[in-house]
């Protein structure tokens, strides 16, 4: 095999198919560990592989706090034995009373979830048990949070509640710049007046959990703060442009030349249902074919045209990085699992599912 992502029984595999390779994922867990300086500082975010088996790598390695995003992954964390979970997304409306039956269900496991209004807190707190809840702070995304400015209002409102506060979130995910001194410039004028929120509100030994992939070792030099990293597990295209981060691409795409409709086009089975799409420019890096242009792409095929199509034979197997893998993951099923350049087992999405009732 002449590149990591190969593996040399692929007629054992239909594609087109997620690949996951333990031995990078794990290489990936050490690295953030020793960025964050121990593992009780981490808070990694689930949302990206879904999978129990990753969570149960994690754990292995001494992380026991996790965050999430939907119901689904916080019920697999509960499952696999996390210690702490924190939903990273508000809950309304009957999600609030699903999360209390979640609490009910693990009692050995702690829960908190996010507020931002206080139209929330006043939907919390219709209900009989205390819950714990983060205060999420807007520091650019604008997307969910409260401005740092004016959350020492919503802090006495939950003070003057029955939930429990459990501390600050603070996540800055549009942080892009490739150069790192301007991203730290940028992340550290976001938390501009964290410092006088939690004088005014008396909070400076509680939890403040910060950052993302990209941000989290900026955070990291502030020795108060938790860290919230989720990408760093499986990385993709898209954060391989970020070349100060260690982390290596323990994931990727398998699919094979379906036809060859013209002069110069290849046809794979990588369509919009087995890549995210989300993005304005290609989904996909073909590793093998840097020179690949997407000329269409529809539900199940995705048309390129290089010029090296006369190499590649209708059957051929041809490998690609996402450049979105959280997104691209929750499409899948199921993810074949490489070791030694052979896919050896199956590891189930399992939270890619949602939950309804």
């Amino acid at each position: 095999m002449n590149q990591w992502f190969e593996i040399s029984n692929a007629d054992d595999l239909l594609s087109p198919a997620l690949l996951f390779y333990p031995d990078r994922i794990s290489a990936n867990i050490d690295r953030m560990i020793s960025i964050a300086g121990s593992a009780e500082r981490l808070r990694p975010h689930t949302k990206t592989y879904k999978c129990r088996e990753i969570i149960e790598m994690q754990l292995a390695q001494g992380i026991r706090k996790f965050k999430c995003a939907t119901l689904a992954e916080a019920q697999l964390l509960a499952e696999s034995g996390a210690a702490d979970i924190l939903i990273a997304y508000p809950m309304v409306g009957p999600a609030q009373t699903r999360l209390i039956e979640l609490t009910e269900q693990y009692p050995q496991t702690k829960f908190a979830v996010l507020v931002d209004h206080e139209e929330q807190v006043a939907q919390w707190n219709q209900h009989e048990v205390a819950m714990s809840v983060y205060i999420d702070l807007d520091v650019g995304m604008h997307r969910t949070g409260i401005g740092i400015e004016t959350a020492a209002e919503l802090f006495q409102r939950v003070q003057q509640s029955n939930l429990t506060f459990r501390g600050w979130h603070v996540y800055d995910g549009h942080l892009r710049q490739i150069d790192v001194e301007e991203r730290t410039e940028v992340a550290q004028a976001g938390t501009v007046g964290l410092d006088t929120l939690l004088e005014q509100t008396q909070t400076q030994s509680v939890e403040i959990v910060c950052g993302g992939s990209i941000s989290f070792p900026i955070h990291a030099r502030y020795p108060d703060r938790q860290l919230s990293p989720g990408t760093t597990l499986l990385w993709d295209y898209g954060y391989s442009r970020f070349t100060d981060l260690p982390f290596e691409m323990a994931a990727c795409l398998f699919t094979r030349v379906i036809s060859k409709p013209d002069q110069g086009l290849l046809c794979l089975d990588l369509g919009h249902k087995a890549v995210a799409s989300e993005t304005k420019g290609a989904p996909v890096f073909l590793t093998q074919i840097e020179d690949a242009e997407i000329t269409n792409h529809s539900e199940e095929h995705m048309v390129i045209r290089t010029a090296q199509a006369n190499q590649w034979n209708i059957g051929d197997v041809v490998y690609g990085y996402p450049w979105h893998i959280c997104p691209t993951v929750a499409l899948h099923q199921q993810a074949g699992v490489v070791t030694d350049h052979r896919l050896s087992s199956f590891w189930n999405i399992a939270a890619r599912h949602r939950i309804y009732q």
